[in-house]
């Protein structure tokens, strides 16, 4: 694991109004970045999706966040993949509304 990715996890409450307000904290853990594959890559956009990266991190680390931030950029999380006991893929792609 030789670099960092940011977990975003986003909460909603209301305001004393009853309006829905987003909050979110973040942190970060360490992950090994890798493109998707050829296949991942046909697969998922036949079902209209664009993925650009797979994170593997330890599985621990992970609590079903659905956004995460790399080298400045959000992407959302699109599926996620648990390959040993201890690690877990996440597969992510750039959407509309991850970016604040």
């Amino acid at each position: 694991m030789d670099d960092v990715l940011i977990l975003i996890t986003q909460t909603y409450t209301k305001d004393a109004r009853g309006v829905p307000r987003s909050t979110e904290s973040q942190r970060s853990v360490f992950c090994k970045v890798m493109s998707v594959s050829r296949r991942e890559f046909y697969e998922a956009g036949r079902s209209g999706l664009n993925p650009e990266y797979m994170f593997t991190v330890f599985a621990g680390d992970y609590n079903g966040e659905r956004v995460v931030e790399y080298n400045g950029e959000r992407y959302a999380v699109y599926r996620t993949y648990r390959t040993r006991a201890d690690y877990i893929e996440i597969y992510a792609q750039r959407e509309g509304g991850t970016n604040g």
